[in-house]
């Protein structure tokens, strides 16, 4: 929660830092955000696989916070936006480094029958930080008018408070011993094939799971001004966080696959109303609707998958699917950039459109469960 807090004070204004500030253009914004989210993905499955090989996971997620707490003072000192792309890798290394672990610990810790209502809790602490972020640099833009560096310095205070929360509270069940010198090396092929499609449905949903900072500047194109942008955001992630933790529950009740079905059908249709969007109005509805996605949708696709994986390699498990997660995301921010600048801003979002319907038939046409 601490580090989102953190997080959501800088992530709804960066685009605009970016472009109003630093000059930099729709497709840079792409490349930032892809290359960093990309390139850490890969450290996300190596946490995983070494924390499952140290049967350690808590030492990982610390020092995963604590990179990127660094970030924030060299983003807000950033004069260009290649420095920018710069302290995006750094955070995101972090980000890399954690996730897995972190996944893991959550996913040790609860009965099978429970985890779309675990993870969608752990969605909704991350996004209560969420709702608080922009709140605080919602308040810091109308005392120090339009000063965002002012908010990108103070981002750090919370920062550093998640990684004392992590040292002084955070509790881990170690495996035992014997059980970590039998893993397996790191590969694919020691996952079933279920895993291994469920992955392919995944990366092709992806594609078109472009980042966020593309909805942020689709609110500023259609006439949102720049310091309510925050407010918007945070409506955003009041509803996010309000719906995870009933929509992981409603999950373990009718069941994960036919809600990460009915995710992939709602993120399509959902998509084609912000492409065809044209006033300031309709994205003050829509963009609370795509919280509601997050909600019904972030926490149970890592819940399903935590049914698919083996039992002594859940952070693997994590690692590989986080990897595959940020590796698309890289193709997928540079092509929603690259529609944007040549084409329009609605063949950005038309285009996650169609990969989500796709994501959707391939789901129900393979087999992407257990027997």
């Amino acid at each position: 929660m601490f580090m989102d807090i953190s997080s959501e004070m800088i992530y709804p204004l960066l685009p605009l830092f970016l472009t109003n500030v630093l000059g930099a253009t729709k497709t840079a914004v792409g490349i930032i955000e892809g290359i960093a989210e990309a390139t850490a993905s890969l450290l996300k499955v190596f946490s995983g696989w070494l924390s499952d090989r140290l049967g350690r996971r808590k030492l990982l997620m610390g020092a995963g916070y604590g990179i990127s707490a660094l970030s924030r003072p060299i983003i807000a000192l950033a004069a260009t936006w290649s420095q920018v792309l710069g302290a995006r890798f750094i955070d995101r290394v972090g980000k890399g480094v954690r996730t897995s672990p972190r996944d893991a610990i959550i996913a040790d810790s609860t009965d099978n029958s429970k985890l779309g209502l675990a993870f969608g809790f752990h969605r909704s602490m991350d996004t209560i930080g969420a709702v608080i972020g922009p709140g605080i640099a919602f308040v810091l833009l109308l005392i120090f008018v339009d000063n965002l560096r002012l908010v990108f310095f103070a981002s750090a205070i919370p920062a550093i408070i998640a990684v004392v929360v992590i040292i002084l509270f955070i509790k881990e069940r170690k495996r035992p011993k014997e059980d970590v010198i039998k893993l397996p090396k790191l590969s694919i092929s020691s996952f079933n094939g279920p895993f291994r499609r469920y992955l392919l449905v995944v990366g092709v949903f992806s594609l078109g799971y472009f980042a966020d900072a593309f909805l942020i500047l689709q609110a500023e194109n259609l006439g949102v001004q720049s310091a309510l942008i925050p407010i918007i955001y945070l409506v955003f992630n009041v509803v996010y966080a309000a719906s995870s933790t009933p929509m992981g529950a409603l999950a373990d009740r009718i069941g994960l696959r036919l809600m990460i079905l009915a995710g992939f059908i709602y993120y399509s249709i959902l998509f084609l109303f912000i492409g065809f969007s044209s006033s300031a109005i309709h994205i003050w509805i829509l963009f609370p609707l795509y919280g509601l996605y997050k909600g019904m949708s972030e926490g149970t696709l890592r819940a399903y998958l935590a049914t698919l994986a083996p039992e002594g390699q859940k952070a693997t498990a994590f690692g590989v699917y986080h990897t595959v997660v940020g590796l698309m995301l890289l193709p997928a921010s540079i092509i929603a950039g690259y529609l944007w600048d040549n084409v329009g801003a609605s063949a950005t979002f038309l285009f996650g459109s169609a990969m989500s319907a796709l994501a959707a038939v391939l789901f129900l046409l393979l087999k992407t469960h257990r027997s």
